[in-house]
């Protein structure tokens, strides 16, 4: 390894000599890449294919003191840091451009207690690994829709998916984390330790630090009753009323979101829908089974769907069923908003920009997030649209490079005509690199409060590769 150029936090260009690489490569028990090594090249790929960068370094770490090390390395050679979950990141924000990654996809440690109902989960943990070590038990924790997502990523976004409405986001099932601060002391955050840090991680992003692992209260899940409902697309517009009303009047137990697609070209979807653009709801029932028959009945009764694949499936098939059409790879881009009313004027414009799908993979999705959601305070976590009903995310899908501008266009001008009939402000995993005035609309009244507790525990923005909250230090 020789001297490399490296990005520092300061935006300069430096070398950085090979004595020091060297040194810090010897402390490390994972591996460190640079751009010369084997390995790079695929460590340096992110879950996006429209995110094309190079670190410098790239910090592959086995266990907590890698982390440490590779913390207090960056930050005394003020090298431009990235930290890696799952490398999910819709913006790419798990790496960087000439600076560090600290990469944690191999601290994949879970462990279960079946009594306590509780579940630790080291930071380079997926959905589905946490879903196959949790389902032995009968247990699943609230989380996404895809199980190659990062738990890190997931979590310190607010994280909401299938078991929302009944048990809440993500964070609000996080009893601890465990965290590597800016100047490398390692702290656990809790409602009695840190409380001011366990208050900002739970939505505010990776701001604060390096959580090296989390402690979630798990929930008895084992067997749902589940699958996608789809209609042509000339029922949308009714359909959508209907929905608005339905599922916010819902048993818990029943969450179900709605989606624009394009039928996709095989089983177990009959060959005449294949390709078509249609309208549809992905359900989830966790409810007792008896109750199956009643809890449906009401969509049974809106309308005959064209196709309907519903019934008893494990939790974790669920959560990965998507999986197979969105490996690793693909261009997206993704635009998001949270969404309390879905008027008269909004749907139309749904249906003006739904039925236009650019591309065989490309969406729109709401999310619902009422429910148990909705009885936590908007003060009493950093994620602060409580209030809201739905998030809402127009993703522009594809393959292939040579679309990327074709679905940024279509996301884009989507999101701009919905964005007046929104809340304001957005889930921040559904965020790209937006500036610092969408960041401040997301947090609302909490941002200030996220500032202190930013200036207290990384005053340089050490952690500045994100949806960034800026320390008034800095």
């Amino acid at each position: 390894m020789v001297s490399l150029h490296i990005a520092t936090t300061t935006g300069e260009e430096t070398v950085l000599e090979e004595a020091r690489v060297t040194a810090f490569k010897s402390n490390l028990r994972g591996e460190l890449l640079s751009a010369d090594d084997e390995g790079y090249e695929n460590a340096r790929k992110v879950y996006n294919g429209m995110i094309d960068r190079h670190p410098c370094l790239i910090a592959r770490c086995a266990n907590v003191a890698d982390v440490i090390n590779a913390v207090n390395f960056a930050r005394e050679n003020k090298l431009l840091l990235a930290v890696r979950g799952g490398g999910h990141n819709g913006a790419g924000l798990g790496t960087c451009d000439d600076g560090l990654v600290i990469d944690l996809s191999r601290m994949k440690g879970i462990r279960i207690d079946p009594q306590a109902r509780t579940v630790r989960v080291e930071g380079g943990c997926t959905l589905g690994d946490v879903d196959h070590a949790t389902h032995a038990f009968g247990l699943a924790i609230p989380s996404g829709i895809n199980s190659t997502t990062g738990v890190a990523g997931l979590t310190l976004g607010g994280g909401h998916g299938y078991l929302t409405r009944k048990y809440g986001l993500t964070i609000d099932n996080l009893l601890e984390a465990d965290v590597v601060l800016a100047d490398g002391r390692f702290v656990t955050a809790n409602a009695n330790e840190n409380e001011d840090l366990f208050w900002a991680i739970r939505g505010g992003g990776g701001n604060f630090g390096v959580v090296t692992s989390f402690l979630f209260q798990a929930h008895p899940v084992s067997t749902v009753y589940a699958g996608p409902t789809l209609w042509h697309l000339d029922r949308a517009t009714e359909l959508m009323q209907w929905y608005r009303d339905f599922i916010t009047n819902a048993p818990e137990d029943l969450y179900g979101f709605f989606a624009f697609l394009k039928v996709p070209p095989g089983p177990p979807f009959p060959e005449h829908l294949h390709t078509k653009t249609m309208c549809g709801i992905i359900w989830c029932y966790t409810g007792a089974e008896e109750k199956v028959e009643e809890a449906f009945r009401p969509i049974h009764n809106f309308a005959t769907p064209a196709f309907e694949h519903i019934g008893p499936m494990p939790y974790p098939e669920l959560q990965s069923m998507f999986d197979p059409l969105m490996p690793t790879g693909m261009q997206w881009y993704w635009k998001g908003d949270f969404v309390n009313q879905l008027s008269d004027e909004a749907i139309a414009l749904h249906m003006k920009y739904g039925s236009q799908l650019p591309s065989l993979l490309s969406t729109m999705h709401l999310y619902p997030i009422d429910g148990a959601v909705n009885r936590v305070g908007k003060n009493d976590t950093a994620f602060s649209f409580r209030e809201a009903k739905w998030s809402m995310v127009m993703a522009g899908i594809d393959p292939d490079p040579a679309n990327a501008q074709k679905i940024t266009t279509w996301a884009k001008e989507y999101w701009n005509a919905l964005h007046p009939y929104t809340c304001g402000g957005a889930y921040v995993n559904f965020m790209m690199e937006e500036g610092q005035e969408r960041v401040q609309a997301t947090y609302r009244d909490n941002y200030e409060r996220l500032v202190a507790i930013k200036n207290k525990y990384d005053p340089t923005n050490l952690f500045r590769v994100n949806q960034n909250i800026k320390p008034a230090t800095a």
